[in-house]
């Protein structure tokens, strides 16, 4: 077997972490040192969710490897980060890098019905979308993950996986042949044919695929028909209704270039990870629209379905899914990279304190507790979305009485929520309308600054925002100090938070909401559930 290549120091930390909590990465992480461990955690796959995992381990002080089966980073991934994506990137200080040069979406079209969802009015600081290619967000989390001391192997996949009390034990391919690695955790972000999964042992149940389409990009050098195309965001194509199929054709940013959909409903296909060829795509513009409009420079082809799938389980003891691993689902409007970064940002910091010996089953539990019941509500919205691409005549009354609805501020409002993932509340202890909920990024105001909430965040801790001055809860606090801050100040009107002192976990949801005076015994019981024992 090929030797491993030992993590005997943490990596190096970005200059958003200030300098006392980079001594405390450098001393968790000696800390976590063991002769029975190569590292703390290997990550199976290098995608949005892995490579953002990595980096919240890395920002953690744990050590964490992650293999990657691809020798290169796929490409021509395009999607929609949503808002609930967006606040969380600005939570560790990347969001200005996602957002630098790329176009704003302020509305929105599900199931391409004519009522458009608006974004305008939502409780955020970010009321868009943003299409952003997903190679491009894989690079710079990538990048903060390296930079962060994770270590990244492409051309090396899982084969073997065992997992006993104390750890895991991870049979790799690489290069230069087979070798093991013994880690305390190991994370699958392996994709919809994940071998985490499978190795583990997790089923996998759900809907197989009733369509398939084929998706390409290129040049055209005939004149597409215009009135035609499916939905008022694809203005080029033919749909058939009386067949089931439709074509649409989207013009990209760049010049000439157009995102092409081919629609087959009531069809599968033998193997849909089976190359597409171009004489496959020009065939279904024909089959579709009786031309292929002179397609040409076709650049990218692949062929998609409706399969709806979630895994049972999202941790079976040492082993964790997330991201495609963990759910797959019709990709309209990206939903699965946005979930798989709601997956990383829970994951991340509950894998962190368990490694670090502050979290045990129980908060790891919450992992699966809090993200399946998510993914099964993100999973429902596309399987509607499938349907109702559907250009079957049946089903048009369905598609006009939902348009019907839309037009309802509160009915456009919900699937808007629903669809950028701003409606997700877990089920937390406490009765305070807060709690559960992502957290008011609020303006604090200190006689040394003036800041969004959201930026006390970079170090990865919990936040213990005391505004208004309450008094009485700092004591609490400071015994969960270098995982929990403490921020003070006042907050401008009309900006007021439902609550003067709120606890808030390091992916950004609210865990304790209230007075601290008089529900210490509450304020002290989410500090010790969600950060540990307090320090002796």
């Amino acid at each position: 077997m090929a030797a491993f290549h030992r993590l005997d120091t943490p990596g190096p930390v970005t200059t958003a972490v200030t300098a006392e909590s980079e001594a405390s990465i450098v001393q968790k992480g000696n800390a976590s040192m063991d002769a029975d461990f190569d590292v703390d955690v290997v990550v199976v796959g290098g995608g949005p969710a892995g490579a953002l995992l990595a980096g919240e381990l890395g920002l953690a002080g744990v050590r964490t490897l992650v293999v990657e089966r691809l020798t290169e980073q796929s490409d021509h991934k395009w999607l929609g980060v949503q808002t609930r994506t967006l606040e969380e990137f600005e939570l560790r200080g990347i969001l200005e890098d996602l957002l630098d040069g790329t176009p704003l979406l302020h509305n929105g079209n599900f199931a391409s019905l004519p009522t458009p969802l608006t974004y305008e009015g939502l409780d955020s600081r970010h009321p868009h979308a943003a299409y952003r290619p997903q190679e491009d967000v894989e690079k710079i989390l990538t990048a903060r993950a390296r930079k962060l001391g994770a270590e990244f192997r492409r051309g090396h996949e899982l084969i073997r996986l065992e997992q006993d009390d104390a750890g895991v034990t991870a049979g790799i391919r690489g290069p230069d042949g087979e070798y093991e690695i013994r880690s305390r955790y190991l994370v699958g972000s392996d994709g919809g044919r994940s071998t985490t999964r499978k190795l583990a042992g997790i089923a996998f149940p759900g809907q197989g695929p009733t369509l398939y389409w084929l998706l390409a990009e290129g040049r055209f050098s005939d004149e597409l028909p215009v009135g035609e195309g499916m939905g008022p965001l694809r203005p080029y194509g033919v749909v058939r209704p009386e067949e089931r199929t439709w074509f649409s054709a989207v013009p990209l940013p760049e010049p000439g270039i157009y995102r092409i959909f081919t629609f087959f409903y009531g069809r599968t296909v033998t193997d849909r990870h089976a190359p597409v060829s171009e004489e496959e795509m020009r065939a279904a513009l024909v089959e579709i629209a009786g031309s292929d409009f002179g397609l040409h420079d076709i650049r990218w082809l692949t062929r998609l379905t409706d399969s709806n799938r979630q895994a049972e389980q999202y941790r079976q003891g040492r082993v964790f899914l997330a991201g495609d691993a963990a759910h797959v689902q019709f990709p309209a409007g990206g939903p699965g990279m946005n979930a798989a970064v709601q997956d990383a940002m829970n994951l991340g910091w509950k894998l962190g304190s368990a490694v670090h010996g502050r979290g045990g089953d129980a908060l790891l539990d919450t992992y699966h507790s809090e993200r399946h019941p998510a993914g099964e509500l993100m999973l429902r919205q596309a399987r509607l979305q499938a349907l109702l691409l559907d250009p079957d005549p049946g089903l048009q009354d369905v598609r006009d009485m939902l348009d019907e609805l839309l037009q309802i501020p509160e009915v456009n409002r919900h699937f808007v929520e629903r669809g950028a993932a701003l409606d997700t509340r877990y089920d937390i202890a406490g009765s305070h309308p807060l709690i559960g909920r992502r957290m008011p990024d609020v303006t604090v105001v200190t006689p040394q600054s003036q800041r969004h909430l959201s930026s006390y965040f970079r170090d990865g801790h919990g936040i213990l925002a005391l505004l208004n001055e309450p008094a009485g809860a700092g004591d609490a606090a400071m015994a969960c100090k270098g995982r929990v801050d403490i921020v003070t100040g006042t907050v401008p009107a009309p900006d007021t938070p439902p609550a003067d002192a709120f606890l808030v976990r390091p992916d950004g949801y609210v865990c304790w909401a209230g007075d601290p005076v008089t529900d210490t015994t509450g304020l002290h019981a989410a500090l010790e559930t969600w950060f540990g024992s307090p320090l002796p």
